[in-house]
């Protein structure tokens, strides 16, 4: 039997996949214009910045300089990171909800690492008594 938290979790999951798709549909549909404007960029290249240019036309050109890959890293990193804290929303164990979220998962990994320095420094300040 599924808790409240678990059907909230599936049905987050749900609306965000379905927002995901509306977007994707959404970036691909403005593809054309997207296509449009690079070209303009790479054909009409300044050399110099021109005096009549504006910051959003400025802020504009330098986006579509950057390369395709930091772009899908800038959105993917943080779309992954929600999409599996509402999958770990889904499991039965409320313990462990959000521990794939990575400034999550450093913390534990971390909090783990110096429980056992911790651990192993106090077992070599124990003294050993030859009998």
């Amino acid at each position: 039997m599924m808790n409240f938290r678990q059907r909230m979790g599936w049905i987050g999951v749900g609306l965000y996949l379905l927002a995901s798709a509306a977007a994707f549909y959404y970036v691909f549909e403005i593809n054309e214009t997207y296509n449009k404007l690079a070209l303009e960029h790479i054909q009409q290249h300044p050399k110099e910045p021109q005096e009549g240019m504006t910051w959003t036309h400025s802020l504009k050109v330098r986006l579509l300089s950057l390369p395709f890959w930091l772009w899908t890293i800038i959105f993917l990193i943080p779309y992954l990171q929600m999409f599996l804290f509402l999958y770990s929303c889904t499991r039965a164990d409320p313990k462990t909800v959000g521990y794939c979220i990575i400034p999550i998962c450093l913390a534990v990994i971390c909090n783990r690492h110096q429980t056992f320095v911790k651990a192993s420094n106090q077992i070599s300040r124990l003294q050993l008594i030859d009998t």
